[in-house]
């Protein structure tokens, strides 16, 4: 309990300090309306601090786990409103010490120009309302609201018989983070709608454990692709961010995640290939495990050996998670492989984007290739913005996204 100290003494200063801008506000308004808003505002400290010592014992112990996530993302997405807020009143108080010091070297100052600026106050509340508003209509609308994106990409050489394959692409379904299954079904209505010929999964199917999955293995098995469905792992698929009581549970996690991708009828590639007969042509579909090219993240992936045996393939396609693979080891040595699908970065979920036009989003200053298609040459990356959500339960700007790829000769 003793590191949580700190938090509260932040959450009572930055609640007391916030304050201030209360007064001035409503200063037109009737006692009752002032009374009633008084009420709201110091509810939702005592609440927080009721929460964070639930936190650090037991007390949430029967919540449920998405309840949690949503309560304790909504009081984040307050207090960051506030501390805009307080950002505005700490520039008034440095304008007020300003004109103080100016006073006692003998300058004028009007005693109205000590108190504080209601112009301040108001900026200060219309900072705080973005985050607010957006982060909190982030999570009460954006969650389900798939878009399909849809992409011709030119292939070199691409036989004739294979001109207009349609590839759906999905990735991080993160079903751990996920409260219902309902609304996700409407993903697969989508992506069956499609008719694809492949659908490729690019990793992160759980947050932490294998059986956050087994709610909605019997959602995402009615996925259907004339030529199958084809996956691999991602970094959060290994169980590495959960404390096992042993190696023992962590391997059984394990073997629970890849019987999950059995029993969804899915073809889990573990750094291997599979060859396809599509209209008479060879197809290689080549999946790693996850490979990073930033440190904090597994190097599981083993390229040369997944792509051992698929040389004659006029079309290869490769599943990475992780996109920051392509320019380490697929572009500089493996010149043919024709297009990459990945994901993991979610848009960090966070952003601004103009179809066909303009794209920002935070994640750009860690990830080259963060969302959608990238080229080198005659090479293609596709990064996936991810369907699910994880940590902050909601979207803002970078909606979940569902990839719909055709194929054509260059």
């Amino acid at each position: 309990m003793k590191r949580y100290l700190p938090l509260v003494a932040l959450i009572i200063f930055l609640d007391v300090y916030a304050f201030q801008a209360v007064p001035l506000l409503t200063a037109s308004w009737s006692d009752s309306w002032r009374l009633v808003l008084n009420l709201v505002y110091w509810s939702i400290p005592v609440f927080s601090l009721a929460f964070l010592v639930s936190s650090a014992t037991t007390g949430l112990a029967g919540w449920n786990q998405n309840v949690v996530s949503i309560v304790r993302s909504l009081l984040i997405i307050i207090y960051a409103s506030k501390l805009l807020l307080a950002g505005a009143l700490l520039i008034d108080d440095f304008r007020r010490l300003l004109l103080s010091v100016y006073d006692g070297l003998g300058g004028e100052v009007a005693a109205g120009d000590y108190s504080r600026s209601t112009l301040l106050a108001q900026v200060g509340l219309t900072l705080a309302s973005i985050p607010l508003i957006s982060l909190t209509y982030g999570m009460l609308r954006n969650r389900y609201r798939y878009r399909l994106h849809r992409h011709k990409v030119p292939v070199s050489d691409l036989p004739a018989a294979l001109e207009g394959l349609r590839i759906v692409q999905i990735s991080d379904i993160h079903t751990g983070s996920f409260p219902a299954s309902e609304p996700v079904r409407e993903a697969v209505a989508l992506i069956n709608r499609e008719k694809p010929d492949l659908v490729f999964f690019t990793g992160d199917l759980v947050n932490y454990a294998a059986q956050e999955a087994e709610p909605f293995v019997d959602v995402f098995d009615k996925i259907q692709a004339r030529h199958g469905v084809y996956s691999v792992l991602g970094n959060h698929d290994y169980g590495d961010y959960l404390q096992w009581p042993n190696a023992d549970a962590k391997r059984q996690n394990m073997a629970q995640l890849l019987a999950i991708h059995r029993r969804l009828g899915w073809n889990l590639l573990l750094n291997e290939h599979r060859l396809l007969d599509i209209n008479g042509e060879q197809v290689a579909v080549i999946g790693v495990e996850n490979y990073s090219a930033h440190p904090r993240f597994p190097k599981y992936g083993r390229l040369p050996e997944a792509y051992e045996g698929s040389q004659q393939a006029p079309l290869k396609l490769l599943l990475s998670h992780d996109p920051s693979h392509w320019e380490e080891q697929v572009v500089p040595h493996f010149p043919d492989i024709n297009v990459t699908f990945s994901g993991h970065t979610h848009g960090m979920q966070f952003g601004f984007e103009i179809r066909g036009w303009f794209k920002w989003s935070p994640i750009q200053y860690v990830y080259r290739q963060w969302a959608g298609l990238y080229n080198q040459g005659k090479q293609f990356l596709y990064v996936n913005r991810g369907l699910g959500f994880l940590g902050y339960p909601g979207r803002v700007g970078i909606l979940p996204e569902i990839t719909v790829m055709t194929l054509h000769r260059q």
